[in-house]
């Protein structure tokens, strides 16, 4: 080992803001990137140098997949035979089983960034709702202080269930950072009871956020979809093999003109990533032995067909404000319809040449396409906006900004998302949250986050952390949540606790 690899690992093992398992998860991905083991041509190579093809530090030696979307049904049918479990018979079988079964579900984080729908899983088992409260609250302590990941991710919903308003009563209670939370929400399915106590307790917790059942059933072709991570959408019994992401900030300012942008360099380089993505993944699907040796494979957890690779974008607001030379508020994306107009271009011509792609490594389920994903951004972005949002600190009125995100959500069933802070006034009335997100829906958004401003708990792009625990971060200390250390960054660097304050 060098002398530089040799101080890399020291500063690791010797950094004392670093519990020892974020070491330990550190160390880990340092060793997997010691070694090269892609055939990658030297355009590619460019493209990855120049930071517009971003690999989203998943490491050069894949040996699991990046997000696992276990059935966690299976479960509670059959148990699990590796760990010897037996089916579920109560509430308390009911959330051991499903604890036990996540320590050993992997993902790019190194924990499960999927918990199942956890009311659905745990509704039957719904008897004694005294009882059942204690296990529910016990299961959710036990998550917030084991899994120590914001990307950490439960679902619930579109169905108003005992084990749902236990759950959120729970949250509200605990005020837990993890797991992240989603609602499935449709009007028509969901009551209007269930949903206000969603928004409730989102402006106390920052969650859950609130997905467009009714548009993510269309588009997955089932009711058997996942949230998971910050918010990425897959059919359950799958997941995402890799994340690559696409900086078209970046990308925009080798460009001479608007067109050479769109017809040039934008196709040139989304087909360089996809040949790339299939590289990753056939070193894992060929070499690699997880999918020819998990137990979460061979007892039917996960099916590799239904598997997806994941085409990453951001800064599209930089990149049309950059190719229009926007610099006045009215001009940039968000306000001037020159400039929005180019955003949908630009994502419909992203979205023309990823579904004309087709891989060997996806299955019918996802028409032998990568899908398209919004990317929340990293914490080292800096001028650089998630997905398709408007840039923090240029956001307009409530009502224009949905209208104004809302015709890019439909490119982007693998996720795509928009956060709303609201003032602490809003918990005195949640039912006007329900209605902002019921006209958002109405309008084609996908999924949509909310949270009070007065709240420790904040959603700081697609995941959660706490302004206290940023607060202790800064200071010196070492806390719990992994994600935190992002959420320092992304308070610095991307202003993210800076969003406007909806009155």
């Amino acid at each position: 080992m060098g002398d530089i690899q040799m101080n890399q690992v020291l500063e690791i093992i010797k950094n004392e803001t670093l519990t020892y398992n974020q070491q330990l998860l550190q160390l880990a991905g340092y060793a997997g990137n010691s070694i090269e083991v892609f055939d990658i041509d030297e355009e590619t190579k460019k493209l990855l140098d120049a930071e517009i093809i971003c690999t989203m530090f998943e490491g050069n030696t894949p040996y699991r997949p990046r997000y696992v979307i276990p059935n966690y049904e299976v479960l509670m049918e059959k148990g699990c035979e590796f760990l010897s479990l037996e089916a579920p018979t109560d509430i308390w079988e009911a959330t051991n089983s499903l604890l036990i079964l996540y320590k050993h579900v992997p993902s790019i984080t190194s924990y499960p960034v999927y918990l199942g729908n956890i009311d659905t899983l745990l509704n039957p088992f719904v008897k004694d709702e005294e009882e059942a409260y204690k296990a529910i609250k016990l299961f959710l302590k036990h998550v917030d202080s084991a899994l120590t990941d914001s990307f950490v991710h439960a679902n619930i919903g579109p169905v108003d269930t005992k084990a749902g308003r236990l759950i959120l009563k729970a949250m509200k209670e605990l005020e837990c950072a993890m797991p992240n939370l989603t609602v499935k929400y449709d009007k028509d399915i969901t009551s209007k009871e269930f949903a206000k106590l969603c928004a409730s307790t989102a402006l106390v917790t920052a969650k859950p956020s609130f997905a467009n059942h009714k548009m993510d059933t269309a588009d997955f072709g089932t009711e058997n979809y996942a949230l998971a991570s910050c918010y990425n959408g897959f059919i359950v019994g799958g997941g995402g093999y890799t994340l690559v992401r696409l900086v078209l900030s970046r990308l925009a300012e080798t460009a001479d003109s608007v067109e050479d942008f769109l017809y040039n360099k934008l196709p040139f380089a989304a087909e360089k990533m996809l040949n790339y993505i299939d590289e990753r993944i056939k070193f894992l699907v060929e070499e690699a032995a997880f999918f020819k040796t998990s137990f979460l494979i061979k007892e039917e957890f996960i099916k590799k067909e239904l598997f997806t690779g994941m085409f990453g974008m951001v800064g599209l607001a930089e990149a049309v404000n950059h190719l229009l030379n926007a610099t006045e508020q009215n001009d940039r994306f968000g306000y001037g319809d020159e400039a929005n107009e180019l955003g949908l271009k630009i994502v419909e011509k992203l979205n023309e040449v990823v579904t004309s792609y087709k891989s060997p490594y996806v299955g019918d389920a996802y028409k032998n396409n990568h899908v398209m994903h919004c990317q929340v951004g990293i914490d080292t972005d800096t001028g650089i906006s998630p997905g398709c949002r408007i840039p923090v600190g240029e956001e307009p009125e409530i009502f224009k900004h949905i209208i104004q995100s809302a015709p890019f959500h439909k490119y982007f069933f693998n996720g795509i998302g928009d956060i709303f802070v609201f003032e602490d006034t809003y918990k005195d009335n949640p039912e006007a949250i329900v209605n902002v997100i019921d006209g958002a829906f109405n309008s084609g958004i996908r999924y949509i986050s909310a949270y009070a401003g007065g709240c420790d708990v904040v959603r700081v792009t697609g995941y959660l952390v706490k302004k206290s625990e940023v607060a202790q971060l800064e200071s010196g200390q070492a806390v719990k949540n992994n994600a935190t250390v992002f959420g320092m960054n992304a308070k610095n660097g991307a202003k993210a606790f800076d969003r406007r304050l909806r009155d």
